[in-house]
């Protein structure tokens, strides 16, 4: 079975042609245009048009009141090579699901690896597990970080490992 994730919900009817509410979980609402196909809860969904300005979408086969409220709370998802190909990334960007599985290294010292990213506020923190070896040393289990450039140099998404400065500290405080 195809990886999938979640990139939106649609909410409630809008208006009387069939336009839905379009809750956004993605950083790339560019992948929603007219034509594209979609997974969703309800089977395949593809786009018949898409108003950000108004957080609206529209599908086809979908554009009366009645049927659109069919698929009121529809979750929608996108494959990894669907992702890959819809979303363009900046200089130094990378996708989450690249990030997580990511070690955490810390002047060499491996600190632990990337299980989980979570959005709070406008900040992504990478969940991170601890190495085994620290936790025997009396460290935390686990322990957020900041994915900002206080503390993430870089990360190299084909090696798998993201180089920190001051994680360790974050890790003895937690």
């Amino acid at each position: 079975m195809k990886q999938k994730f979640l990139i939106a919900q649609l909410g409630k009817t809008v208006g009387l042609q069939g336009d839905m509410k379009l809750h956004l979980h993605t950083d790339f609402p560019e992948q929603f245009q007219k034509g594209k196909v979609f997974s969703s809860d309800r089977g395949e969904l593809k786009v018949s048009s898409v108003n950000f300005k108004r957080g609206t979408i529209r599908f086809v086969g979908f554009e009366t009141i009645d049927d659109a409220k069919k698929l009121t709370n529809t979750k929608i998802y996108a494959s990894l090579e669907q992702t890959k190909e819809l979303c363009s990334l900046g200089e130094g960007e990378h996708f989450w699901f690249d990030i997580i599985g990511c070690d955490i290294v810390d002047s060499d010292e491996l600190l632990g690896r990337v299980v989980d990213i979570q959005r709070l506020l406008d900040t992504d923190y990478l969940y991170i597990k601890t190495d085994k070896k620290l936790v025997d040393a009396g460290m935390a289990k686990d322990f957020l970080l900041p994915y900002i450039p206080r503390y993430v140099i870089s990360a190299d998404v084909e090696a798998k490992r993201v180089l920190t400065q001051d994680a360790k500290d974050i890790l003895e405080a937690s």
